[in-house]
């Protein structure tokens, strides 16, 4: 089936065109075509995640399915905007910030979740908490749970920040913020995210106790290890 896609601003001055017509197997749907972009416009690739998609002038999820002349439209950023915007950074997370960098004039919800640092852990009195990173690896897979987020619900903008250095109790560490028109999918993607965070992005956390330090692993890992919950099956 043909497929016509169109680029706009930053997008369009990049790559040269303001449309395109592909060919697409029956059946495709529009993570085909964002995959198909990302291969054929490589050096931008970012670009496009951090797009939003409209099917036929609607906004719409990654896993829309299409149909022979449909219109794919990818919508950059716009001036003052920040669909998925994502930050790995040093300095204290503004909560109200990061969730305003969410809003979008088709959203119902925006829910927004902040990991912040308790005074205990595996049984034992927390004093504070060190997080290193490597940055830019670290927002690039923060990139890719946002694009994996959209293939799995219809999401409208994602903010995502993660603090870096020593945090005391209270503290933020991560705030996710997630818009979209119904607030199950915001509820869901949420909590999505923060799993796959814990699972994939190159965060590592200290945890300091009266006693000494320790760094930590998955916390999966070990709800696992210690019988809070069941192993998955191999």
């Amino acid at each position: 089936m043909r497929v016509s896609l169109r680029f706009f601003a930053i997008v369009r001055e990049r790559i040269g065109e303001s449309e395109r017509t592909i060919e697409l197997p029956a059946g495709s749907t529009v993570a085909d075509v964002l995959a198909w972009v990302n291969g054929e416009f490589a050096e931008i690739a970012p670009l496009f995640q951090a797009s939003m998609v409209m099917l036929n002038q609607e906004y719409v999820g990654r896993g829309e399915p299409l149909s022979d002349g449909d219109e794919i439209a990818f919508i950059p950023p716009v001036s003052g905007g920040s669909q998925d915007h994502v930050r790995v950074t040093d300095e204290p997370l503004d909560q109200v910030a990061i969730s305003a960098r969410a809003e979008h004039p088709g959203a119902g919800a925006i829910v927004t979740f902040a990991g912040v640092v308790r005074d205990n852990a595996r049984g034992r009195g927390v004093l504070w908490l060190d997080y290193e990173a490597y940055p830019a690896a670290a927002e690039k897979m923060l990139l890719q749970i946002c694009g994996e987020m959209r293939e799995r619900w219809p999401v409208l903008a994602v903010a995502v920040e993660h603090r870096t250095g020593r945090l005391g109790i209270g503290e933020a560490s991560v705030v996710i913020a997630v818009s979209s028109a119904h607030r199950d999918a915001g509820f869901e993607a949420c909590a999505y995210c923060i799993e796959r965070i814990k699972e994939i992005v190159p965060i590592w956390k200290k945890e300091a106790y009266a006693d000494g330090e320790v760094w930590i692993g998955s916390e999966a890992a070990y709800q696992v290890e210690t019988g809070r919950i069941p192993a998955s099956p191999e």
